[in-house]
């Protein structure tokens, strides 16, 4: 008989055993006879230069497509002439099939408590469920939204156990009108406002009155009933054109009102006119304030807790991650671990549950371990608060568009021709000095995730043919070889916000290229939304093209409760550790494979439908003018009688008469004699457009309106 072991070897068994053993092993390791062990995500992939096979339930491949040789599956030299190692196979990545070749059982992703979801290695790619989750949600908030008075009073009073304000049936009249979608959800207010129920409003009326005085501010409001409101006060600072562009929210404030203010009562409104919060939080006096709210009692402002000296964790709750885990200030926080997705885009933004992103946002860094906090809680308005401040949000139009105009800016879908990922802004966020810990911060760390690619790997879970594979534990690739093909982010124009040495140095690591205007914009698939100085203007203008949004922020705004991520828009970690995940799940791999464009198409639309019905100039007004109502009753020493009575079964009887117009006003601070500024108009009249048909140059005012 034939054979090519030796005769004299098979006098030897031992020696028969150790050559086909060495035999064996060496087949094992080479990719041309099938036998090299695989993760089981391997298996979803096909191309028309290959197939895949599978063999009791281990994927192998003999395709020599690009995307292959970054998944390191085949032995190919990479850009850099070396070659690369086959791929460590982790015990938990190989899920053996059934013999007769079916799937396995795939498991369950995690939820956490943190907003987050934890990949299970043995479940389907994420985001198939965090979509189908997402479009359950929204579906199921719009279904139960109030339909009538009798409804939305009963609704109000199970969420917020008390009637609601006086006028109530006047918002209700007004969001009926003008076709005001989830009149149900304005949690956003009761969490603003419910602390200063635990406070005498007379002390309220002290303090709001002594920070008019404060220095950058200004105050609207209204005195008696009858009254429109108009600007009682300000304290800006600069020149008369400074004062002007700092006083632009008074006037949008007083023109979104306009129809409604008749139905407010006398209030007084302080604003910082910036773009960040400037109130942070002191997590004990808060509590001590919720407390007293939810038993009926008054707090005793002369007697606050204890100055807290630990910065921007004296906002965090003791027991939370924040104070148990070690912060190191100056220093990126490491590399995650395990592949998280956001589920809860208001719970991924709380740095008491996500500590790194005090030393990875601007926000944060430009106080370092942060400020002390106020021994009081003020009652005052910002445009953007974080959740470690107690700012009360304001809805405001800056930058409002109503549409992309011309229409021919913003194609449709399929007529977007580059499938990049885009951005295109300045380099602002913090000031960027020696002494400043810029580099940390989230623009810089956004163009260099994206134009630092080379000599740096990635590990990205590959974009799944369907949802009946696991998603294994992600595959290492050049980061070169993805990053050229699929990301077109940069900064534009020049260096700003900077010291003359750092801006000097800034030209050296970054690259300014030119900005792009509406017109170029419009054919990208694909653009991410980061925080600027504070929250982004131009999310209202990116939502409402027909291009699929990834935003990444901090900041909760007004419709946070009125949105809803993977339906609307798709969330990004402030890390962008999930960025290239969702990014490949969504466009596919440098060659296209796997791409789910259908699904990306559907976000992309719903998105620009939610902005043309749920971000309209009417829901601003709704937003503010239920926003007064509900602060002009907790500011009021007329506290108990300022509700609204349905006379529902188990309510309260009517309320006594509002207000005594005989009553003078309280006093109110003096604004310094300034003979730089002109008087301030009380109103403006008139709708103010923000569409230009073309932007050439980025703009330069606090909020970069036009900043690409």
């Amino acid at each position: 008989m034939f054979t090519f072991i030796p005769r004299r070897m098979i006098r030897r068994p031992v020696a028969v055993v150790a050559f086909l053993s060495v035999l064996v092993y060496f087949l094992g390791f080479s990719p041309e006879f099938g036998f090299f062990p695989q993760s089981p995500l391997y298996s979803s992939f096909s191309s028309t230069a290959g197939t895949t096979k599978l063999h009791l339930g281990r994927a192998t491949t003999v395709t020599r497509t690009q995307f292959l040789r970054i998944t390191r599956t085949v032995y190919a030299p990479d850009a850099t002439g070396a070659p690369d190692r086959p791929p460590r196979i982790r015990e938990d990545e190989i899920l053996d099939d059934e013999i007769d070749g079916s799937l396995p059982k795939l498991e369950k992703h995690t939820y956490r408590k943190d907003g987050l979801l934890e990949v299970n290695p043995r479940g389907p790619h994420p985001i198939y469920e965090l979509i189908s989750r997402a479009e359950a949600n929204w579906e199921a908030k719009m279904n139960k939204a109030s339909k009538t008075l009798e409804e939305a009073c009963r609704e109000y009073e199970r969420r917020y156990r008390r009637l609601p304000p006086l006028g109530f049936d006047k918002w209700w009249a007004y969001v009926q009108e003008n076709q005001v979608q989830l009149p149900d959800e304005y949690d956003q207010i009761y969490d603003d406002l419910e602390p200063y129920w635990g406070m005498n409003p007379t002390d309220l009326q002290g303090i709001q009155r002594d920070w008019e005085a404060h220095a950058d501010s200004y105050t609207v409001g209204k005195d008696a009933q009858d009254d429109s409101i108009v600007m009682l006060n300000y304290t800006l600072p600069g020149n008369a054109g400074v004062k002007h562009e700092l006083a632009e929210g008074a006037f949008q404030i007083m023109e979104l009102l306009e129809d409604v203010e008749k139905h407010i009562p006398p209030f007084r409104a302080v604003f910082s006119p910036h773009d960040n919060p400037n109130l942070p939080t002191d997590y004990e006096l808060r509590e001590m304030a919720l407390d007293a709210a939810a038993s009926g009692r008054f707090i005793n402002i002369n007697n606050p807790p204890e100055y807290k000296l630990h910065g921007w964790i004296s906002a965090c709750d003791p027991l939370s991650p924040a104070w148990r885990d070690p912060i190191k200030w100056d220093a990126a926080p490491p590399p995650r671990t395990k592949k998280t997705f956001i589920y809860n885009h208001r719970e991924a933004m709380d740095p008491c549950q996500h500590p790194d992103l005090l030393v990875n946002h601007g926000q944060f860094l430009s106080h370092h371990i942060g400020p002390v906090p106020h021994r009081v809680l003020i009652p005052q308005f910002s445009y953007c608060p974080t959740l470690l401040h107690h700012d009360i949000m304001a809805a405001m139009p800056i930058n409002w568009v109503e549409d992309i105009l011309p229409r021919s800016f913003d194609p449709e879908w399929d007529e977007k021709y580059d499938d990049r990922l885009q951005w295109r802004g300045t380099n602002t966020g913090i000031w960027h000095d020696e002494d400043t810990l810029w580099p940390l911060s989230q623009r810089s760390r956004l163009v260099e995730w994206a134009t630092n690619a080379y000599h740096e790997n990635v590990t990205v879970l590959p974009a799944p043919k369907d949802n009946k594979r696991a998603v294994g534990g992600g595959v290492t690739v050049r980061k070169a070889k993805y990053s050229s093909s699929m990301l077109d982010v940069a900064f534009a124009n020049a260096p700003l916000s900077c010291a003359p040495k750092t801006c000097e140095l800034l030209k050296g690591v970054f690259e300014f290229r030119k900005p792009h205007d509406w017109k170029t914009a419009g054919k990208y698939k694909y653009i991410i939304d980061v925080d600027g100085n504070g929250w982004s203007s131009r999310f209202k203008r990116l939502i409402t093209s027909n291009s699929l949004i990834f935003k990444s922020t901090i900041y909760p705004e007004w419709f946070t409760d009125r949105i809803e991520p993977w339906v609307h828009y798709v969330p990004v970690q402030n890390d962008l550790s999930d960025l290239f995940d969702s990014l490949v799940f969504f466009r596919g791999d440098p060659t296209g494979t796997n791409a789910h464009d259908d699904m990306a198409r559907k976000i992309a639309y719903a998105g620009r439908a939610w902005s043309k019905k749920f971000w309209r100039k009417e829901d601003l007004t709704a937003y503010m003018f239920r926003l007064f109502l509900e602060y002009a009753r907790v500011m009021s020493t007329e506290r108990p009688s300022m509700f609204y009575n349905h006379g529902t079964p188990g309510s309260r009887p009517p309320p006594p008469p509002l207000v005594d117009d005989t009553k003078p006003p309280p006093p109110r601070a003096q604004n310094p004699v300034d003979p730089e500024i002109p008087p301030i108009p009380e109103r403006r009249k008139g709708n103010r457009k923000y569409v230009p048909e073309v932007v050439e140059e980025l703009s330069d005012n606090e909020y970069e309106e036009d900043d690409f």
